[in-house]
């Protein structure tokens, strides 16, 4: 395995690049977990702040101790941290039955087996449909930068399925017909990544930010490689 990428590091905690297919924690038939393996690379035991699905990339906050896991667990609890992720999605959102260029999405997600009110909040950057090789058929693709204002358990993929804008290569969540033609256009993995994280640092914030992952600028590409078709959000 490749060493992971180290974005910051002070005297409590690392911000780390997580690749995607890559799982956070170790457990019975999990594989080279980054919380092994990272700890492996640095020579002492880190402890996890939080944590992100095996098929998302992007930063990753870990401790150095399990007083710093507590601290800034706490600190992502009070809202002292801001989180945003980038996706690339099938369609775009429809917020009450309206598609929508910007909003924000309120529901309830199931998560450990009980039901949870969940918030997010979104901005689509670019928009624009393809023609999918080897067929008469087309897929809108949507490229969408997001903010949790909840943090549940797959609750960007879920939500924004709930929208009709599911992430692109879902197999869980998503569009199971549509990921069939996605992968015809070399759209194979999930494109989700956490790309900017927001902290509190000596007395002010500070923004880290992680470039998207290259299954996601190949994504990306389709949607920017041409100019952009505008969609009618009214």
């Amino acid at each position: 395995m490749s060493p992971f990428s180290i974005l910051f590091e002070n005297s409590e905690i690392l911000l780390v690049n997580k690749p995607n297919g890559v799982p956070v924690q170790g457990g019975q038939g999990i594989f080279h977990p980054l919380d092994e393996e990272l700890s492996k690379q640095l020579g002492f035991k880190i402890h996890l702040v939080h944590r992100l699905d095996k098929e998302t990339s992007g930063i990753l906050m870990v401790a150095k101790t399990p007083q710093a896991a507590s601290k800034w667990t706490k600190l992502i609890g009070a809202k002292e941290v801001s989180k945003e992720y980038s996706a690339i999605c099938l369609g775009y959102p429809v917020v009450n039955g309206k598609a929508k260029p910007s909003g924000t999405i309120k529901s309830t997600v199931t998560a450990h087996g009980r039901e949870q009110e969940a918030t997010l909040h979104f901005k689509v950057e670019a928009s624009k449909e393809i023609s999918v090789p080897e067929s008469e058929k087309k897929v809108t693709l949507s490229f969408v930068r997001i903010r949790l204002g909840t943090g549940r358990m797959h609750q960007i993929r879920i939500q924004m399925a709930q929208a009709g804008s599911p992430l692109a290569a879902d197999d869980q969540h998503g569009d199971f017909r549509q990921n069939k033609l996605l992968k015809k256009l070399g759209v194979k993995k999930l494109c989700l990544a956490a790309t900017s994280l927001t902290i509190p640092l000596n007395g002010k914030n500070e923004t880290f930010t992680a470039a998207l992952p290259p299954h996601m600028e190949k994504a990306l590409s389709l949607i920017t490689g041409s100019e952009t078709q505008n969609q009618d959000f009214s």
